[in-house]
């Protein structure tokens, strides 16, 4: 390997990295900004959300997500909350879904500290799946419109509802608890592809 086609090649390693590395940041924030949100509604509600079966989680998902396709089809909205507001929910009520997947009891309540640490672990699940999926696929949703994105979650919706209707039962797709975490993945990058928390 020459000089030029060395140096090339170290220019290429080096975007390669900072972009990974772009990627976690960004990621990470908008996760964190997720989080405290959370657990500020949490103290102003408490965890009134363990009472919820998956579908039901699985309809508010829906509904968010459905009118942000809305908005933008019509390309303008009269309720004053903002498509980013709705992603950050989408974001939220996934992992709800996965902490009532994990939950023994799904009505009991779970105190802040509890909380924090089912959080975390759901959410960092979800980011290795993230992390895992990039490594092959070469962050390829960058060069995805927000709208397609949007396109999808609701396609994964369409499909929890149907095992969910079909009582959990699957011939060979994954469960629903893929179908969430492929949810968020796709909801924090619609928010850093809008910038929608000014991560860059």
């Amino acid at each position: 390997m020459n000089i030029k086609a060395f140096s090339s090649y170290r220019l290429k390693v080096s975007n390669s990295f900072e972009t990974v590395k772009s990627t976690e940041s960004e990621y990470q924030e908008i996760i964190q900004y997720c989080q405290d949100l959370f657990t500020k509604k949490n103290k102003d509600y408490g965890t009134s959300w363990r009472i919820l079966r998956l579908p039901s989680i699985t309809d508010q998902i829906f509904i968010k997500a459905q009118r942000i396709r809305t908005i933008q089809d019509k390309g303008v909205q009269k309720v004053n909350e903002d498509v980013s507001s709705e992603f950050i929910g989408i974001i939220n009520y996934c992992v709800m879904a996965l902490i009532q997947i994990g939950a023994a009891e799904e009505q009991r309540p779970i105190d802040d500290s509890a909380l924090t640490i089912v959080y975390n672990q759901q959410v960092n699940e979800v980011k290795e799946l993230l992390f895992n999926k990039n490594h092959d696929y070469g962050e390829a949703w960058r060069d995805m419109r927000v709208s397609s994105m949007t396109d999808i979650i609701l396609m994964k919706l369409l499909r929890i509802k149907q095992i969910e209707d079909n009582q959990g039962l699957t011939l060979v797709s994954e469960g629903v608890k893929a179908g969430y975490q492929d949810i968020i993945n796709y909801s924090v990058f619609c928010l850093i592809k809008s910038n929608a928390l000014k991560t860059n």
